[in-house]
C-alpha cells in the first residue's frame, strides 16, 4: 500500500512539474503577447484602440490580405504538384514509385529560407530559365516577382505534406469501391473527383491545413526574398526596430495564432459529419493498372516535370555554394571551394551553437513527451490530457510570436548565477526550441507508447517489479524506437528554426545555424558562403532524417522482445 501511494505521489509530482514548466514557457509568454495588445501603451487600461489602429492602417491591411493569400495560393500550387506524384505512384504500376515518393519529400529537407536565394538565381527576372526563355521565345514569366516568389518558394517547400498524407489516405481506400464505379461506367478524371478524391478527403485537408499553417507564420522566407508587407515580417520588424513596448507587434502576433487556430478549425469543419470508412483498407478490390505507352510517356513526362521543379533549390543551392560569380547568366562564371573555407573560417560557432541547442532542445522534448505519454495513457491522474492539449497548442503559435512573448516575459526576469535576464541568454534559445518542436516528439512517444501492451507492464509487476522499475526497463526500452524517432524528428527541424531564435539571439556568439545563413545572405558577397552554410545545415538534417527512418524499423522488433524483457526484468526483481 506504501509503494502504491509512493507511486501516485510520483506521478502526480511529475504531472505537476510537467504542467508548471508548460504553463511557464508555453501558456503565459502567449497570454502575455494577448494581454499587451489589448493594452493602452500609454495607461495600461485594456482598449480594442490597437486593433482598431491596426486595422485603420493601410500597410498592416496589405500585410494581412498578402499573408492571407500568399498562405491560400500555396495551398493551391502545392495541391497542384502533390496530386499527380501522389495518384500516378498509388494507383499505376509505375516504375521508380518508391524513388518518385522520396525525391518528393526531399523538399522538406531545406528550410524554405535556405533556398530562396538560390530560387531567385533559378526563376528570378534575370534568373536561369528566364534567360533561356527570352533567348529562346522572347519572353519571361514573373516566377519570384513579388508574392509569386513567396508563393512558389512556400509552396515547393510544404507540398510534401499533402502528398505524404493523400499517399497514405490513397492507399487505405477499399479499391473494390472503386471496381464497382468503373464498373458502372465512371473513368478517368470521373473516377477522380467523384470517388477517389472524396475518399481520400482526410488526408488531403490534413496536408492542406499543415500548408496553410506553416506558410501563413513563415518568416525567413519573405525577409530574404525582400518582401516585408506580410504579417510575420511587420510583427518581427515592428519588435526588433521599435521595441518590445510597440503595441503593434502583439496585435500582429495575436491575429498570427488567431489564423493559425483558423486553419485547424477549418480543417476539422471540413470533415465533420462525413463518413469516409470504407469496408476494408486498401489492397482488396482493383489491382493497380498498367499504363499504356502514350500514358506512361505523358506520366513520366508530368512527374519529371515537377521533380525538377521541386529539386531545382538544391540544385541552385548547391551551384550557388560553388559559383564564383552568377549574375545575369545561366550558370555560374567558374566554380571554387573558397566558398565553405570562408564559411567554416566564421562559422564555426553557427555550427557548435546548433548543435548543442538543437541536441539539448531535443532531449527535453524526449523526456517531456515520454513523461506526457506516460500520464496520459497509463494514470489516472486528473487534468492529463490537458498536459495534451497544451503540449499540441504549440503547433499553433507561430515562432515570431514565442519570440516576442519571450522578450517580454523574460526581459526582467534575472537569471541569479548569471545576474542577467533569461530572455538575453542562449538558454532561452534552447527553451523556445523545444517547445517549438514538443508537438513532434510527443506525438513519436504517444504513437510508441499506444503499442506497448498494458499486459507487459503488468506481467513485471505480477513477477515482483516495483512500477518505476517497470518504467524504466520494460516501457522505455519497448518504446525506444518512438522516442529515438521523436528525438531525431526534434533535432533535425530545430537545427533550422529561423522564426524565434532571430528574436532571441542577444550576441553573435551565441547565434545557431539559421540565424548564421540569414546573416550571410543579407549582402551579395556572402550569398556563396551563405549558400555553404546552407548545404551544411541540408545534410545535418538529411541525415538526421535517414537516421529516424533506420531506427523506425527497429521498432517491430523490439515489440517483439517485450516478452524477454519483461522476463529479464522480473529475474532481476527484488
Amino acid at each position: 500500500m506504501n509503494l502504491i501511494s509512493r507511486s501516485h505521489w510520483g506521478v502526480n509530482a511529475l504531472a505537476l512539474c510537467i504542467g508548471l514548466f508548460l504553463l511557464v514557457f508555453l501558456v503565459i509568454p502567449v497570454v502575455t503577447v494577448v494581454i499587451v495588445a489589448f493594452q493602452d501603451p500609454g495607461t495600461g487600461a485594456y482598449t480594442l484602440v490597437n486593433f482598431v489602429d491596426f486595422f485603420n492602417t493601410s500597410l498592416f491591411q496589405e500585410s494581412f490580405l498578402n499573408s492571407f493569400y500568399v498562405a491560400s495560393m500555396s495551398v493551391v500550387v502545392a495541391t497542384i504538384i502533390a496530386i499527380p506524384l501522389a495518384y500516378f505512384t498509388t494507383r499505376f504500376n509505375f516504375s521508380g514509385a518508391v524513388l518518385i515518393q522520396t525525391l518528393g519529400i526531399i523538399p522538406l529537407i531545406m528550410p524554405p529560407f535556405v533556398g530562396a536565394v538560390a530560387m531567385l538565381l533559378l526563376f528570378g527576372e534575370n534568373g536561369s530559365v528566364n534567360l533561356l526563355f527570352d533567348e529562346w521565345f522572347g519572353f519571361t514569366i514573373p516566377f519570384m516577382q513579388g508574392l509569386n516568389g513567396v508563393i512558389l518558394v512556400e509552396s515547393i517547400h510544404y507540398f510534401p505534406f499533402i502528398l505524404i498524407n493523400l499517399s497514405a489516405a490513397l492507399l487505405n481506400i477499399d479499391r473494390a469501391m472503386e471496381e464497382s464505379a468503373q464498373n458502372l461506367g465512371a473513368s478517368g478524371t470521373r473516377l477522380f473527383r467523384r470517388i477517389v478524391f472524396p475518399l481520400a478527403m482526410p488526408g488531403y485537408v490534413a496536408g492542406a491545413s499543415l500548408v496553410f499553417l506553416k506558410v501563413f507564420d513563415d518568416l525567413g522566407t519573405p525577409l530574404l526574398l525582400n518582401i516585408n508587407n506580410m504579417l510575420a515580417p511587420q510583427a518581427y520588424l515592428r519588435v526588433s526596430s521599435i521595441g518590445i513596448s510597440d503595441p503593434m507587434g502583439y496585435v500582429i502576433s495575436v491575429i498570427l495564432v488567431t489564423f493559425s487556430l483558423f486553419s485547424l478549425w477549418v480543417a476539422f469543419l471540413a470533415l465533420k459529419d462525413k463518413d469516409y470508412s470504407t469496408v476494408q483498407k486498401g489492397g482488396g478490390g482493383l489491382m493497380k493498372r498498367d499504363l499504356r505507352t502514350w500514358e506512361k510517356i505523358g506520366c513520366y513526362a508530368v512527374v519529371i516535370l515537377i521533380l525538377l521543379m521541386v529539386l531545382s533549390p538544391h540544385l541552385g543551392l548547391a551551384l550557388l555554394s560553388f559559383g564564383t560569380v552568377w549574375s545575369y547568366s545561366v550558370l555560374p562564371d567558374a566554380f571554387t571551394f573558397a566558398h565553405y573555407g570562408n564559411m567554416f573560417r566564421v562559422a564555426g560557432p553557427y555550427i557548435s551553437n546548433t548543435l548543442l541547442y538543437a541536441g539539448l532542445a531535443a532531449f527535453i522534448d524526449i523526456f517531456l513527451g515520454t513523461a506526457i505519454a506516460y500520464v496520459v495513457l497509463r494514470t489516472g491522474v486528473v487534468g492529463r490530457k490537458w498536459l495534451d492539449f497544451i503540449a499540441m497548442g504549440a503547433v499553433a503559435v507561430p515562432g515570431v510570436v514565442i519570440g516576442i512573448g519571450y522578450l517580454r516575459t523574460f526581459v526582467e526576469f534575472n537569471v541569479p548565477i548569471i545576474d542577467k535576464p533569461l530572455a538575453s541568454w542562449w538558454v532561452v534559445i534552447v527553451i523556445a526550441l523545444s517547445i517549438r518542436r514538443l508537438p513532434y516528439a510527443l506525438r513519436a512517444c504517444m504513437a510508441a507508447l499506444q503499442q506497448v501492451s498494458v499486459m507487459l507492464e503488468e506481467a513485471a509487476e505480477n513477477l515482483g517489479a516495483t512500477k518505476s522499475r517497470t518504467v524504466r526497463r520494460v516501457v522505455v526500452p519497448l518504446m525506444t524506437g518512438g522516442i529515438l524517432a521523436g528525438f531525431v524528428t526534434s533535432f533535425a527541424t530545430a537545427s533550422v528554426e529561423l522564426s524565434a531564435t532571430i528574436m532571441l539571439v542577444n550576441t553573435e556568439a551565441d547565434a545557431p545555424l539559421a540565424y548564421g545563413i540569414y546573416q550571410f545572405m543579407q549582402s551579395a558577397a556572402g550569398r556563396g558562403p551563405g549558400a555553404a552554410l546552407g548545404i551544411i545545415a541540408v545534410l545535418i538534417v538529411g541525415t538526421a532524417t535517414y537516421i529516424s527512418h533506420r531506427v523506425i524499423e527497429r521498432t517491430e522488433r523490439q515489440r517483439s522482445d517485450g516478452g524477454i524483457v519483461v522476463a529479464e526484468v522480473a529475474g532481476a526483481a527484488p
